[in-house]
């Protein structure tokens, strides 16, 4: 089937131009969080990084939350989180509120190798950026909250 811009109407073509440019950043993000992962610990799945990249945001959380809020199974995430407890960058603790919940967070060598491998992804989204003026910025951030619903 042919793509016949021409018969849409402007409205269609804006609406296929978002989606084209919206592909173009989850893309361009997910081979950056490939990069981030490979630079955080290359023996892990970017999976793995996922979680970790989910807790350095986040914070202290119990693995069905995570397992949750990362579009994970649970038992993906409970294999996950004990490879990455193994080796040292996640750890389990009691919750304060409620001593018989579980709580998984990072470790500090864990927040200092997530912060050393989102260097480079950070650098290239602030480079894109960088000649923007602040109006500019601020009108962008604006109009990403409320595409996000924020």
């Amino acid at each position: 089937m042919e793509d016949n811009h021409y018969k849409k109407s402007p409205r269609e073509q804006l609406e296929i131009a978002l989606g084209e440019q919206l592909n173009a950043l989850i893309s361009a993000s997910h081979a950056l969080n490939v990069k981030a992962a490979a630079r955080f610990d290359s023996s892990l799945q970017p999976a793995a990084f996922h979680i970790i990249r989910w807790l350095y945001s986040y914070g202290p959380t119990s693995a069905a939350v995570l397992a949750e809020s990362t579009a994970m199974d649970r038992s993906s995430v409970s294999r996950l989180v004990k490879q990455l407890e193994s080796l040292g960058y996640v750890k389990k603790d009691a919750s304060p509120d409620d001593g018989r919940r579980i709580l998984l967070s990072l470790t500090e060598v864990g927040k200092q190798k997530t912060i050393s491998a989102l260097k480079e992804k950070e650098s290239v989204f602030y480079e894109r950026i960088s000649n923007w003026n602040n109006a500019d910025l601020h009108e962008f951030i604006k109009m990403l909250r409320s595409f996000n619903g924020l």
